[in-house]
């Protein structure tokens, strides 16, 4: 199984039929993952702990609905999919074998929209069990991708990670309108893009320092460290393939990306 990031971008794409990202994950077993995984393992940008966090739900997971002021029927959405109580247990484990010794399980929460929105284009039947990691935004970069490496087992149990965030996300310079791209956006997307594509991980691992206008597009990296979780699960030799890019709201970037780790 490869592993993804993807851009979820604003919680209207669960009903925007104009964001072409909608249409990209609607499209996602026909055109990028016709086989279906065993399990789902979400890493969101939106499930911030201060120690690792798995989710490890018997029966349904009931549906988070957390974002303000959008139109009432987005609160109105339920993606009863099944939880995921083994691979709760079977993350926790390979990262405690790797050295993470405060991992936690949470036998209560659901599914945050970084997950669930996703998941109900990709996955409209909600038939698959999913379980959620969380992320420390108060830890570095390392301490994600170590995560990511830690968890690369469960590629070959058939298990689907996808780090789920936001190429860009500053959402205090979000326009309602959808104009031109601010060049600080597209900077610092083109620079990712590059980066991914050519193999940079190192710099990718280092973008504070490396990439253009970082800290006006990750002014807080709960978005960007779902990236950094894939890209050490696939390895450091696996190949990044853009899978999908497009942008509403003047800067905000729904580039997603699949890692190919070699065979």
């Amino acid at each position: 199984m490869d592993t993804f990031f993807l851009s979820h971008g604003s919680p209207m794409l669960s009903v925007d039929e104009s964001l072409p990202a909608r249409h990209f994950f609607e499209s996602w077993r026909s055109k990028v993952l016709p086989a279906a995984p065993t399990a789902i393992l979400v890493v969101s940008g939106h499930w911030e702990t201060a120690s690792p966090t798995v989710n490890a739900i018997d029966g349904s997971s009931d549906t988070i609905h957390d974002f303000y002021n959008f139109p009432k029927r987005l609160y109105e959405f339920k993606y009863p999919a099944p939880g995921a109580p083994h691979l709760a247990r079977r993350v926790k484990e390979l990262l405690q074998n790797a050295g993470f010794e405060h991992v936690k399980e949470d036998n209560a929460r659901g599914l945050d929209h970084g997950a669930w929105i996703p998941l109900m284009l990709m996955y409209p039947e909600a038939d698959i069990p999913v379980c959620q990691l969380s992320v420390q935004t108060q830890m570095d970069v390392t301490h994600h991708f170590n995560m990511g490496k830690a968890l690369a087992p469960l590629r070959d149990e058939g298990v689907l990670i996808i780090g789920s965030g936001s190429a860009t996300h500053n959402l205090r310079m979000l326009s309602r309108e959808n104009g031109p791209v601010a060049q600080w956006a597209s900077d610092f997307d083109t620079w990712l893009k590059e980066a991914l594509l050519s193999g940079r991980y190192n710099e990718v691992n280092n973008y504070m320092e490396k990439a253009p206008n970082a800290r006006m597009a990750q002014p807080w990296p709960d978005h960007f460290y779902p990236l950094h979780v894939a890209l050490g699960a696939a390895g450091e030799r696996a190949k990044a393939d853009l899978i999908h890019h497009s942008w509403s709201n003047s800067n905000l970037s729904y580039a997603s990306y699949r890692f190919v780790a070699p065979k």
